[in-house]
C-alpha cells in the first residue's frame, strides 16, 4: 500500500487528441485550399461573381454558386450563367514564372470547350467572356493596359458559337454607356469603363447595336452531336463582365439592369453561376431505370421489421445504461502517466485485504509510508537511503528522540502483528504510527 497518488491534471480533451484533431483539420484544410484556391479567388476578386450572387439574393431572385461535385437537375435551371476566364480553350494554363507575367498572364482558370457547349446544348446559358488580366484581381485597379486584347477574346468567341468569325471591338472613350429598357419599361443605362464590345453577324444585339454590342444572342456551333431531343441552338453571350462582376455592379445602372434581365430569364427555376470544369447537369427524363430503388431499402425498416429494430433499439439503451450502472465513465485521473503503478499497488492491496491478510497489509504501509516521508524530508537523491527502516530510526535517535523510542514502539507492534490480524487492532496501529509520522515530519 502506498500513498503515491497522480498529479491532478485541468479538464478538457488531453494535449495528444487535441493535436491528433489539430493535424486532421490542417489537412483537410490544407487539400480544400488547394483543390478550390483559384476558384475562391477569382470569386471574390473585383473580376468575381459573387457580389451578383448576394444582389440577386437580396432582391428575392433564387441565385446560388455551383463548383461541382455532384449532379443538378437540369429542369430547375432558369438561366446558368457561365463565367470564363480563359481565352485558351483546352489548353493548358502555363504558371508565370516571374512577377510581371503573372500580371499579365491572360488566362487564370482552365475551362473546355465541350464543356461549355454541353451545357449551353442542354440548358439557357449566358456566356460571360473574360476581359481583364491577372494585374486587375490582384492590384484592383483597373487600367487598358492589362486588358486581354482582342485576338484571345475573338478566339475564346468563335470556338463557341457559329456563324461568321466574331470581332472585338473596345470603347473609343474611357466610360461608354449602353441604354436598356427594363421590363417595366424604365429606361436603363449600363456604364462600362473600357468597354469591351463585339460584332458578329449571326448574333442578335440585347445590349448595344449590330456593330458593337455587350450582349447577345448568339448560334452554337453547327455540327454539334445532339444532345437530347429539347437541344438548344443557341445561347447568351456577355463580351463585357464588368456589367455583372464585383467591379462593374457599382457603376451607372448596371446592378438594376442585371437584376431585371437575369430574373426575367427565369420563371419557377434558379439562377445558377456555375464554375465548374465539367458538366454536371442530369435529365431526370432520360436516366435510365434502375432495378432497385431506394424503396426497397425502406422495406426494411416498415412493419414487421418495425419492431425488431425497435426491440434492439431498446435492448442496445439497456445494454448501455446497465454498463454505465455498473463500471461508469472512464476515470481522467486513470488515464495518467504513472497510473499504472498507482493501479497496482491498489490492486495489491486490494487483493490483501480481500484474502484477510490485514497484517501483512500493515506492513507493507509502514514501508511505503516511512518511504514516502523520507523521500519528504531529504529529497530524492537520499530517499533510497533512509526509506529504510533502520536508518530512519537512526534518523530519529538522533533528531526526534522523543519520538523515537514511540515510533519503535510502534513499528514493533506492526512486525508482530499475524497475518490475519482483527482489523481494529490494525487500525489502531496505524493511527498511533501516523501520529508519530506527523510529529517527525513537523518538528513538533
Amino acid at each position: 500500500m502506498s500513498d503515491t497518488t497522480t498529479t491532478p491534471r485541468s479538464g478538457g480533451p488531453r494535449i495528444e487528441i487535441l493535436l491528433i484533431a489539430a493535424v486532421c483539420i490542417i489537412v483537410l484544410a490544407g487539400i480544400w485550399y488547394v483543390l478550390t484556391q483559384r476558384q475562391q479567388t477569382l470569386r471574390s476578386s473585383p473580376a468575381g461573381l459573387d457580389g451578383l450572387h448576394v444582389w440577386l439574393a437580396s432582391n428575392d431572385v433564387t441565385a446560388y454558386n455551383f463548383s461541382g461535385g455532384w449532379p443538378i437537375d437540369q429542369t430547375t435551371v432558369d438561366l446558368l450563367v457561365l463565367p470564363v476566364y480563359d481565352t485558351s480553350l483546352d489548353e493548358t494554363r502555363t504558371s508565370p514564372a516571374t512577377k510581371e507575367e503573372l500580371l499579365l498572364q491572360p488566362d487564370e482558370y482552365d475551362l473546355g470547350t465541350e464543356a461549355i457547349l454541353t451545357k449551353a446544348q442542354r440548358v439557357p446559358t449566358l456566356l460571360v467572356l473574360p476581359k481583364w488580366r491577372s494585374g486587375m484581381r490582384l492590384t484592383g485597379l483597373a487600367h487598358p493596359f492589362i486588358l486581354i486584347g482582342k485576338d484571345g477574346i475573338a478566339k475564346t468567341l468563335g470556338d463557341v458559337t457559329g456563324g461568321s468569325t466574331p470581332e472585338i471591338v473596345f470603347g473609343k472613350t474611357p466610360f461608354t454607356e449602353f441604354r436598356y429598357r427594363s421590363t417595366e419599361g424604365e429606361e436603363l443605362r449600363a456604364s462600362l469603363y473600357a468597354a469591351q464590345m463585339f460584332r458578329n453577324e449571326s448574333c442578335t444585339p440585347i445590349i448595344g447595336t449590330s456593330d458593337a454590342m455587350i450582349l447577345g444572342e448568339c448560334p452554337l456551333p453547327s455540327g454539334l452531336e445532339p444532345d437530347d431531343d429539347g437541344s438548344r441552338t443557341s445561347m447568351l453571350v456577355l463580351s463585357d463582365p464588368d456589367l455583372l462582376n464585383n467591379h462593374g455592379l457599382r457603376l451607372g445602372d448596371n446592378a438594376r439592369i442585371a437584376r431585371d434581365f437575369l430574373s426575367s430569364r427565369t420563371d419557377e427555376g434558379n439562377i445558377v453561376i456555375d464554375y465548374s470544369r465539367t458538366s454536371w447537369l442530369r435529365d431526370p427524363f432520360e436516366e435510365p431505370e434502375r432495378e432497385r430503388t431506394w424503396a426497397d431499402l425502406q422495406r426494411f425498416f416498415g412493419p414487421p421489421f418495425l419492431i425488431l429494430w425497435l426491440g434492439g433499439g431498446l435492448l442496445l439503451a439497456l445494454f448501455l445504461w446497465r454498463a454505465a450502472l455498473r463500471y461508469g465513465p472512464v476515470l481522467r485521473d486513470r488515464a495518467e502517466p504513472g497510473a499504472s503503478k498507482a493501479l497496482a499497488i491498489e490492486a495489491r492491496a486490494r487483493l490483501m485485504r480481500l484474502s484477510g491478510q490485514d497484517g501483512a497489509l500493515v506492513r507493507e504501509y509502514a514501508a511505503a509510508r516511512i518511504s514516502a516521508v523520507a523521500s519528504a524530508l531529504f529529497g530524492p537523491a537520499h530517499a533510497g537511503h533512509y526509506a529504510q527502516e533502520d536508518e530512519f530510526l537512526k534518523f530519529a535517535d538522533r533528531q526526534h528522540p522523543a519520538e523515537a523510542a514511540r515510533l519503535r514502539s510502534v513499528l514493533d507492534g506492526i512486525q508482530k502483528l499475524p497475518v490475519r490480524t482483527h482489523a481494529v487492532e490494525a487500525i489502531h496501529l496505524i493511527d498511533e504510527f501516523e501520529q508519530v509520522l506527523e510529529q517527525i515530519t513537523h518538528d513538533a
